[in-house]
């Protein structure tokens, strides 16, 4: 089992580098699977919209819920996020190079979201990467049996990682 995480300190920063990943190893012929996420800041709310892309090519989903300028706490929509994970569920298959999730979050720790996609691409030995916070490192290393690699947020050495974990009739990354 391949499984690594990254964290990046600041608001949004794994969701850059993931993205910016994925975008390259793509470009590089890697069959990849899974999803980024994009965040678009907006001039009349102190949050954000949230979408995620299904990699390798679409849909992009909005995955937040506007709940109004003064709402607090999760504005995560939840069907939108299993409409992603059934996208993603549909996608995956042995011949995946990599399986990347933009992030391992409250849902996923709770036992839905996109757990079961993660354990589907251990029985078949697709490499995982995922975003994560601190919030739930313990839960995905629990997930993970400790057997997940933490890697520093810089994408020269996931890039590296990912060389190491392909499997050899996979394009170079």
């Amino acid at each position: 089992m391949n499984f690594a995480y990254t964290m990046a300190p600041g608001r949004g920063d794994t969701d850059l580098i993931l993205s910016g990943l994925a975008n390259d190893l793509i470009a590089r012929g890697l069959r990849l699977c899974g999803t980024v996420q994009i965040n678009t800041e907006r001039a009349d709310a102190h949050a954000c919209d949230m979408d995620v892309r299904v990699l390798p090519d679409g849909p992009v989903l909005r995955i937040s819920q506007d709940l109004g300028p003064n709402a607090r706490g999760c504005r995560l929509d939840p069907e939108t996020l299993e409409t992603a994970v059934a996208c993603v569920a549909a996608q995956l298959d042995k011949d995946v190079d990599l399986l990347i999730i933009n992030k391992f979050g409250k849902h996923e720790a709770e036992g839905r979201g996109f757990r079961d996609v993660l354990a589907q691409a251990a029985a078949l030995d697709v490499p995982v990467l995922v975003g994560l916070n601190s919030l739930n490192q313990a839960s995905f290393e629990e997930f993970a049996g400790g057997l997940a690699t933490q890697l520093p947020p810089d994408r020269s050495t996931l890039v590296q990682w990912v060389r190491t974990v392909i499997r050899p009739t996979a394009a170079p990354a």
